[in-house]
């Protein structure tokens, strides 16, 4: 498992998990992810599904906006919890900086806090995939939900090594009974 947590993320080193808001460095004690997409799994459903998650963006000053049920965009309450994982994004590829970053981001939610939330098609990955769109960050305006969900399974960096638990000792769980209880029914 811990090989396991080694190949989906880059090691954390201390100063990075202590890190402050400071020059847009994340804090992910206090809830501080500047410039970041932020991912939490949804119990049930990330749990049969690992890859599938509640995602969020955060302004340059590390607020958290998530599109989480129809109408509404929460900051800084982000749904399902806290983030376990993140993926900083480089305000590189960004052309108006901090300014069009943030607001991109607040576009997307006003937006979104006028739609239907629909976990098929019109959901939190939507949200995010517009604000990337309006900026157009790295000038791509092609965002989508699956570019989103494929980028923040394998580039986005869990916040410690117990978010990492709290990702995959589930679906672990959940898929080793399966295999136990399949393989314990074919032997017997």
């Amino acid at each position: 498992l811990i090989i396991f947590y080694y190949f989906f993320c880059e090691y954390m080193d201390k100063e990075e998990q202590s890190a402050q808001v400071i020059d847009g460095r994340v804090d992910a004690k206090n809830n501080r992810f500047p410039l970041c997409l932020v991912w939490t799994p949804i119990p049930f459903i990330s749990w049969l599904l690992p890859f599938i998650g509640h995602l969020g963006i955060a302004l340059s000053t590390g607020v958290i906006h998530d599109f989480s049920t129809s109408g509404y965009v929460s900051e800084d309450h982000m749904a399902f919890g806290k983030p376990c994982r993140y993926y900083k994004c480089d305000l590189i590829m960004v052309l108006g900086k901090h300014q069009q970053w943030d607001r991109c981001v607040r576009m997307a939610s006003n937006e979104y806090r006028s739609r239907q939330h629909n976990i098929f098609w019109d959901n939190c990955h939507s949200h995010v995939a517009l604000a990337l769109n309006l900026m157009p960050y790295g000038r791509n305006a092609n965002w989508n939900m699956l570019k989103l969900c494929v980028l923040m399974f394998f580039k986005g960096r869990y916040v410690s090594v117990l978010a990492f638990f709290q990702h995959w000792l589930p679906p672990l769980i959940i898929y080793g009974l399966a295999i136990g209880g399949i393989l314990f029914a074919v032997l017997h």
